[in-house]
């Protein structure tokens, strides 16, 4: 009977594997029909500044997640951490919902009581920029701290650091900074100064993955580090975020505040990985209280699902190719625009950096002798995308007039790029006729003879 039995089943997984075979050989033929790119045509095709860039791979790892019928973090999720700390060479991964939810993680982290006499507490000051994404300074403010803006220099357009001393006070206890496109922060200066002042260093390196300083990675130099997998960014899982640290106390604090604030790290359908299930007392709990529901943050829920993180598994593979690609893009831009620097100022490296760029940032120069919505306006109507740099000056937007923080200087640099400032798209997807096409759009823009006679005027 044991060996019918055995037979039985042997032969019913052979039919299941069998039929997934088929199911995901399907899917591969599904994506080359229906995925296939579209040819381009020039002013008629559309160039976003961003988008995913996927294949019949991507695909089909998607849907074998699917067939596992496992809707949270599985075996996925675990293969991706375990290659994405490979990538980076460090020893943590969390996976979370978003960049933005791993910004909030990293930053919350601070504040656990598991940081010691180093943890954040409301009032704290931590120093940022006012030129970047809201979500870089978002958990500052929402766990009570104060943000210290200093302002950006150009053309590297992140912090100036300069006035790093400036902004520090008593108060002062962390520095979060984000690589700007994808353009690494002067982390020679930056580490020093937080080693100089026991501060904790938080990296948002949300649109730099590969970037490196001085040949090693952005986002191993700080305490801990943030991701984005949005389609946008360098490799995508639809939505997804990922905190990645040295420090087992930042990461167990990480993984407590993403998962509800709870006291146990068993994964998802583990039990008593601990081996003391009912024998923790903490708290004002009675001794025995299950560990699986002791709760010693509070927390959140902002995990991932191992079908986006089959995605990633994918897509990481593609990871090296994607970042070169993103590279040659945006130095043919930058070869192609030099003619046109009298009016703009183009992006430049940080010294000592090789960034894995995210976008590509012009400045209208003062005194040009056009506005950037004239720019602008003449792309958008060649189907070429653009975008500003995110919230511009972060304290002129509405949401941020009264919040609690402190201003070193006049952010003169932040006005100028609320003002005058957008990027161009290097992602991927871009191919060598696009690019030489976005080329030709600002040649066009600069032979407008109107626009000649400005120049000779504002020369004159």
């Amino acid at each position: 009977m044991p060996f019918l039995r055995h037979k039985i089943l042997k032969g019913l997984f052979a039919v299941e594997n069998n039929l997934k075979r088929q199911i995901l050989e399907l899917v591969a033929q599904f994506h080359e029909t229906h995925h296939a790119p579209a040819k381009f045509v020039p002013g008629e095709s559309k160039i976003p500044v961003s988008g995913r860039v996927f294949d019949a791979e991507d695909m089909v790892s998607l849907v074998d997640s699917s067939l596992d019928f496992w809707l949270t973090s599985g075996r996925f999720a675990e293969e991706f951490k375990k290659e994405f700390c490979k990538f980076l060479g460090l020893p943590h991964a969390v996976l979370c919902n978003s960049g933005s939810s791993a910004n909030l993680l990293a930053l919350t982290a601070l504040t656990s009581e598991l940081m010691g006499e180093r943890r954040l507490i409301p009032g704290d000051e931590v120093i940022t920029v006012a030129a970047g994404f809201p979500t870089t300074v978002n958990p500052i403010l929402q766990n009570g701290c104060v943000p210290v803006f200093i302002d950006v220099d150009l053309p590297s357009y992140n912090v100036d650091v300069a006035q790093l001393k400036l902004a520090l006070s008593k108060k002062t206890r962390a520095v979060m900074f984000a690589h700007t496109l994808g353009n690494p922060i002067n982390l020679d200066v930056i580490v020093e100064f937080c080693r100089n002042h026991n501060l904790w260093l938080v990296e948002d390196n949300c649109d730099a993955l590969g970037s490196t300083y001085r040949g090693q990675l952005t986002s191993t130099f700080g305490d801990v580090a943030t991701f984005s997998f949005y389609p946008a960014h360098h490799i995508t899982m639809g939505e997804g975020g990922c905190v990645v640290t040295r420090n087992p106390q930042i990461r167990r604090a990480v993984e407590s505040f993403r998962d509800w604030g709870r006291d146990c790290w068993c994964a998802p359908g583990k039990d008593n990985t601990c081996n003391k299930r009912f024998n923790w007392q903490l708290g004002n709990l009675p001794a025995h209280y299950d560990h699986k529901y002791i709760y010693s943050h509070i927390g959140y829920n902002l995990k991932l699902t191992d079908m986006q993180a089959a995605v990633g598994v994918s897509q990481l593979r593609k990871l090296p190719d994607f970042i070169k690609t993103r590279k040659r893009n945006w130095q043919r831009l930058r070869e192609g625009l030099e003619p046109f620097q009298e009016c703009l100022i183009l992006p430049e490296a940080t010294k000592e950096s090789d960034p894995s760029w995210f976008g590509f940032l012009i400045t209208i120069r003062p005194g040009a002798p056009f506005p950037r919505n004239e720019l602008i306006k003449s792309l958008e109507q060649r189907k070429i995308g653009t975008r500003l740099l995110f919230a511009g000056n972060l304290l002129r937007q509405p949401a941020y007039v009264n919040i609690p923080h402190r201003v070193i200087g006049d952010l003169v640099n932040t006005d100028l790029i609320m003002n005058n400032s957008f990027w161009v798209g290097v992602y991927p997807g871009l191919t060598d006729e696009m690019i030489d096409y976005i080329i030709e759009a600002f040649a066009v823009f600069f032979r407008n003879p109107s626009l000649l006679r400005l120049q000779t005027a504002s020369v004159r």
